[in-house]
């Protein structure tokens, strides 16, 4: 059977400016630069310490 991941939909929310430089990388890690974008990343404990890191940034949209 093949192994199914699980994965997370994050959605920025907040705009990087005026925010420490900490939290505009972690939401590049994240793939985020932008408002309203999104992306699925895999739903490991590194991504979500990111996401915990800067909640007032991003918002979980889906997991599945």
């Amino acid at each position: 059977m093949a192994d199914k991941k699980k994965t997370i939909t994050v959605e920025q929310i907040g705009s990087p400016l005026r925010r420490p430089d900490i939290q505009r990388r972690t939401l590049i890690g994240l793939g985020l630069n932008k408002m309203n974008r999104r992306r699925t990343l895999e739903d490991t404990p590194a991504v979500r310490g990111m996401i915990n890191k800067i909640p007032h940034l991003v918002r979980i949209v889906e997991e599945a």
